[in-house]
C-alpha cells in the first residue's frame, strides 16, 4: 500500500505546493510526540512478560466495550477549537485549546498550533483564489453578453445594409480597434431592438467611445463605440499595429474615424475565440481548486488519526468537524461556477452538445502504453546491431583510414550527421521529459501543450530510436552496395532518399506518426522563420534556442541539398558545392541566421512588453553573431589581427552567454541565497548537482576554442572533431534546457501561477473618452 504522503506528494498541484498542508512536518511533530512518551514512560513490567493467557482476548474485548460505553462522551472534552475573527473582519482563524491534560502537553501543544497554522493557511488561500475565480467569472460573463449582442447587432445590420449602425470595414489598427454603433433622435421603430441592445450594454457599465473627436449630436444622445483588443498575433496584424503606431508618432496626432471604430465578422470570431479559451482556463483553474480542497482534507484526516493512534486519544472528532466546517470544505461556490461555465459552454461554444464541450472542459489524457515502451527496447537494440555491423563494415572497408577516399567523407558524412545529430537532440529532449517528470516539473503548462495530445518521453525515445535505427541501416546499405561494386552515381542517391522520406512524414497529412506534434513543430518553425512578426510564446523561443546549438546542422543541410539540386551526384565532384562564391557567403548567412530569430523574438518581445531585459538579451545574440562571423572569416584568413578579433569577440560573447545562463535562464549564482552561490529554492536535492552543471556548461560554452588553437589535422580527423564538438553543443543544451524550465516552473510557484492567464477582447474605457 503505497504511503499517504508519497500519493499526496504525486497529487498535489505542484505550482501550489507551498499552499498545501505541510503534511510532512505535521508528521514529525507526531514522532516528536511518540519519543516524548518511550522517554518519559517508566519502566514497568508488562502484563504479557511470564506468557500469555487464554483470557487475554476476552479481557481487551471486554475493555473495549467498556470504554465505549462508560467513556463515550469524553471525546469532545480532549480538545477545543475556536474560531477568532481578525481586525478587519474578512479572515477567519482557528485556535485550539487543550482541555485535558497529556503527559506530553508541550509536544501536544505545538502540534496543535501547527495544525491550526496550517489550516487558516490553507482557509485563506482557498478564500483568495476562490474570489479571483469568481471575479473571473463574472467579467467572462459579461464579455460573453457583450459578444452575443454585437453578434445580434452585426446580423440585424447584415439584414439592414442601410440602417447606417456599423461599418463593415476593417480599422486600421487591430490591437485597437473598436465596434461602433450611432444611435440617432429620429430612428424608426425598427431601429428600437439596436438601441435597447446598446443601452442595455450600457447599463454593464462598458462605455462606447469612438478613438476620433467626441461629439454629441442633437437631443445629446453621445456617439458610442465598444473597444476591442485584438492581439496581434499574425504578421498582418502586427504590420497594421506598428504602422498605426508611427502614424501616431510621426503625425502627432491619431487618425481620426468619421463613424467611430470598425467592426467585421473576422473580428467578432477572433473575440469568441479568445472568450472560449478564457472559460476552458477557468474551468481549469476551478477544478485544481476544487482538488485542492478535497487533497487537504484528506491530510486533515490522515494526520489527526495518527495523532490519535499516537496518542491514544479521540481528537480527530472534534478537530474535524472544525475543518468540515471551515471554509475551504463548507463553502459550494466553486462547484456552482463549474456548472454554470459547463452549461454556459455547453450553450454558446458547443452547440448544445455536451460531450463536444467536455473534450474542451476536461480533455482526457492518453494512457501509457507498454507496446511503445516495448517498441523503444526493440530499436534500441537493432540500433545497437546495425551500428556494430556499421563500424565492422566500415573498418574492413577503410573508410576512416587516412589514404582512403575522400569523397566518402565530403558527400555522406554531411547527409549522414544531419540525422545523427537531430536523433542526439531528440534524445536529449526525451531525457529532459523524463526529468521534468521526475521532479514535477509542469513543462505541459510551461509550454501551453494540450495534455491530450503532448509528447511524453516513452514517445520521444520512440521516435528517437525509429529515426536512429532507420539512419543506421540506410549507412549500412550504402556501404554494402558501394562494397558490391555498385556505381557511386547511384548509390549516394541513398541520403537524399532519406531525407525525402523524413520530409514526407514530418508533412503527412493523416493522422498516424503523432500528427498533433508534427504539425505543432511545423507551426513553431513557422513563428521562427516569421520572427517579429508573429507574437513570441514560451516554446517559440526555446525552439529558437535549440536552434542556436544546431548551426552545424544546418550548414551540413545546405551541403547536402547543394551537392543534390546542383547535380553533383551524378558528376560525382563534391568541389561543386565547397568553392563557390554563394557558398561562401551562405556559411555567413547560416551561421547567423539562428541568432538573428532570436534577436527578433527578444525585439518582439521588447516591443509587447516595454521591458529591457529583453533587449539587454538581444545584446547576447548580437554578439555572438558577431563572434561566429570572425570564427569563419579566421578560418579563411589565419592572421594575427583576425586572431585577435576572434579572441576578443569570442570572449565577450561567451562571457555575456555564462552570465546570462547562470543569472538570468537558471536563476543561479545569487550572492544572498541561503544556498551558497545558488538560489534559495532547488528541486534537486543535491547541491553538489548544481555545481557540477555550473561547470560542465563552462566547459561546454569554451570549446570554440578548439577553432583558434591551431591543431593540424587530416580530412577525416578534422570532420570527426567537428561532429564530436557539434555533439556536445547538442549535449549541453539538453543539459541546460532542464535548469530553464526548472527556474520557469520555480517562477510560477513562486506566483502560484498554475492557470494562463488568457487575454480578454472588450477593454473598459473611459467615458470621458
Amino acid at each position: 500500500m503505497v504511503k499517504f504522503s508519497k500519493e499526496l506528494e504525486a497529487q498535489l498541484i505542484p505550482e501550489w505546493k507551498e499552499a498545501f498542508v505541510n503534511y510532512w512536518q505535521l508528521k514529525k511533530q507526531i514522532k516528536k510526540i511518540k519519543l516524548s512518551q518511550k522517554s518519559k514512560q517508566p519502566h514497568q513490567v508488562l502484563d504479557h512478560e511470564f506468557g500469555l493467557s487464554i483470557f487475554d482476548p476476552i479481557r481487551s474485548l471486554a475493555t473495549n466495550i467498556s470504554n465505549k460505553l462508560f467513556h463515550s462522551d469524553s471525546k469532545t472534552e480532549i480538545i477545543q477549537v475556536r474560531s477568532k475573527s481578525m481586525e478587519d473582519g474578512d479572515e477567519e482563524v482557528y485556535q485550539t485549546e487543550l482541555v485535558q491534560l497529556f503527559s506530553e502537553e508541550d509536544e501536544v501543544t505545538v502540534f496543535f498550533e501547527c495544525l491550526d497554522g496550517e489550516l487558516n493557511r490553507v482557509n485563506q488561500f482557498y478564500k483568495n483564489r476562490e474570489s479571483e475565480f469568481l471575479e473571473r467569472g463574472e467579467i467572462l460573463s459579461k464579455q460573453l453578453g457583450i459578444l452575443l449582442d454585437l453578434k445580434r447587432v452585426l446580423n440585424e445590420h447584415r439584414r439592414k445594409p442601410n440602417a447606417g449602425v456599423l461599418s463593415p470595414s476593417w480599422s486600421s489598427s487591430p490591437a485597437r480597434s473598436s465596434l461602433c454603433s450611432e444611435s440617432s433622435a429620429n430612428e424608426t421603430s425598427t431601429d428600437s431592438q439596436i438601441d435597447e441592445i446598446i443601452a442595455a450594454l450600457e447599463k454593464k457599465g462598458i462605455n462606447f467611445i469612438s478613438s476620433g473627436t467626441r461629439k454629441k449630436p442633437k437631443k445629446g444622445k453621445p456617439r458610442m463605440a465598444v473597444r476591442m483588443d485584438v492581439p496581434a498575433t499574425t504578421p498582418a496584424r502586427t504590420i497594421t499595429a506598428v504602422t498605426s503606431m508611427l502614424w501616431e508618432d510621426l503625425v502627432k496626432n491619431p487618425k481620426k474615424e468619421s463613424a467611430g471604430d470598425f467592426i467585421s465578422r473576422k473580428k467578432i470570431q477572433c473575440a469568441e475565440k479568445m472568450i472560449r479559451g478564457a472559460f476552458v482556463e477557468l474551468y481549469r483553474g476551478l477544478g485544481l481548486l476544487k482538488t485542492y480542497s478535497s487533497l487537504n482534507m484528506v491530510a486533515f484526516t490522515k494526520i489527526l488519526k495518527k495523532f490519535d493512534k499516537v496518542s491514544n486519544q479521540q481528537a480527530s472528532a472534534s478537530y474535524l468537524k472544525v475543518v468540515k466546517r471551515s471554509h475551504f470544505i463548507s463553502s459550494d461556490k466553486v462547484v456552482r461556477l463549474m456548472d454554470e461555465v459547463e452549461s454556459i459552454f455547453t450553450k454558446h461554444f458547443a452547440n448544445n452538445d455536451r460531450k463536444k464541450a467536455m473534450k474542451f472542459l476536461r480533455p482526457q489524457q492518453q494512457k501509457e502504453s507498454h507496446v511503445v515502451t516495448f517498441f523503444v527496447g526493440l530499436l534500441t537494440g537493432c540500433f545497437v546491431s546495425l551500428f556494430s555491423v556499421y563500424a565492422i563494415l566500415a573498418h574492413l572497408a577503410g573508410i576512416f583510414k587516412p589514404n582512403s577516399e575522400i569523397s566518402y567523407v565530403e558527400i555522406v558524412y554531411p547527409a549522414f550527421s544531419v540525422f545523427t545529430l537531430l536523433s542526439l537532440h531528440l534524445f536529449t529532449y526525451g531525457c529532459n521529459l523524463f526529468m521534468w517528470k521526475a521532479t514535477r516539473i509542469n513543462c505541459n503548462f510551461i509550454f501551453e501543450f494540450q495534455p491530450s495530445t503532448a509528447l511524453k518521453y516513452r514517445d520521444a525515445f520512440l521516435i528517437c530510436t525509429t529515426f536512429m535505427t532507420s539512419v543506421v541501416a540506410a549507412m549500412v546499405i550504402h556501404l554494402l552496395l558501394r562494397a558490391s561494386g555498385f556505381s557511386p552515381n547511384h548509390v549516394d542517391v541513398i541520403p537524399g532518399i532519406l531525407l525525402v522520406i523524413f520530409i514526407f512524414v514530418l508533412v503527412c497529412p493523416f493522422d498516424i506518426f503523432y500528427r498533433p506534434t508534427r504539425y505543432c513543430f511545423i507551426r513553431i518553425i513557422r513563428n521562427i522563420l516569421c520572427s517579429p512578426f508573429y507574437k513570441v510564446l514560451m516554446v517559440d523561443f526555446f525552439m529558437a534556442d535549440q536552434l542556436t546549438s544546431q548551426i552545424p546542422l544546418l550548414r551540413h543541410m545546405e551541403s547536402t541539398t547543394c551537392y543534390f539540386l546542383a547535380g553533383s551526384f551524378k558528376t560525382h565532384r563534391y568541389e561543386t558545392c565547397k568553392s563557390g562564391r554563394v557558398y561562401r557567403e551562405l556559411a555567413y548567412v547560416i551561421s547567423f541566421l539562428p541568432y538573428y530569430w532570436r534577436a527578433m523574438q527578444c525585439a518582439r518581445r521588447w516591443f509587447d512588453e516595454t521591458d529591457l531585459n529583453h533587449l539587454a538579451n538581444m545584446g547576447k545574440y548580437v554578439s555572438a553573431m558577431v563572434a561566429a562571423g570572425a570564427r569563419i572569416t579566421y578560418g579563411r584568413q589565419e592572421n594575427h589581427l583576425w586572431f585577435c578579433i576572434v579572441l576578443i569577440t569570442s570572449v565577450v560573447a561567451t562571457v555575456y552567454q555564462l552570465y546570462w545562463d547562470f543569472v538570468k535562464d537558471w536563476g543561479l549564482l545569487n550572492s544572498k541565497s541561503k544556498n551558497l552561490w545558488l538560489r534559495d529554492d532547488l528541486i534537486l536535492k543535491n547541491k553538489s548537482i548544481y555545481y557540477m552543471s555550473i561547470v560542465l556548461n563552462i566547459v561546454l560554452r569554451v570549446a570554440w576554442v578548439e577553432t583558434v588553437m591551431g591543431f593540424r589535422f587530416n580530412m577525416i580527423e578534422s570532420r570527426m572533431l567537428d561532429f564530436l564538438l557539434a555533439s556536445l553543443e547538442v549535449i549541453r543544451r539538453g543539459h541546460w534546457n532542464f535548469y530553464r524550465l526548472e527556474n520557469e516552473h520555480l517562477n510560477n510557484v513562486g506566483k502560484f501561477r498554475a492557470v494562463k492567464a488568457v487575454p480578454l477582447p472588450f477593454r473598459e474605457t473611459d467615458s470621458d473618452g
